[in-house]
């Protein structure tokens, strides 16, 4: 949820390459997210690069969103999204 509404995160390629521009090589994020070492800032620019429509947001409303619901519910969707990452969409 972001801004009062459900959102959907779609790693596509183009935000997966902006995504790995500002947090460097998505393996290392993937490891540093199993090893419990993945940052705050770094889980909600993966969440605002990921957003499949971002109309009407800035990203502070992301971040906001972030510290609302918590670490334990963004590990939901973050599982998801890291995921889908690592397997594709096969």
């Amino acid at each position: 949820m972001v801004a009062g509404e459900p959102r959907l995160l779609r790693p596509s390629f183009a935000a997966l390459v902006a995504a790995e521009e500002e947090l460097g090589p998505l393996f290392a994020l993937v490891e540093r997210a199993g090893a419990g070492q993945l940052a705050l800032a770094e889980i909600a620019a993966l969440f605002w690069h990921c957003l499949a429509d971002r109309t009407g947001l800035v990203r502070d409303d992301v971040e906001e969103a972030v510290v609302a619901a918590g670490l334990a519910a963004c590990a939901v969707p973050l599982r998801a999204l890291l995921g889908a990452i690592l397997q594709g969409r096969g």
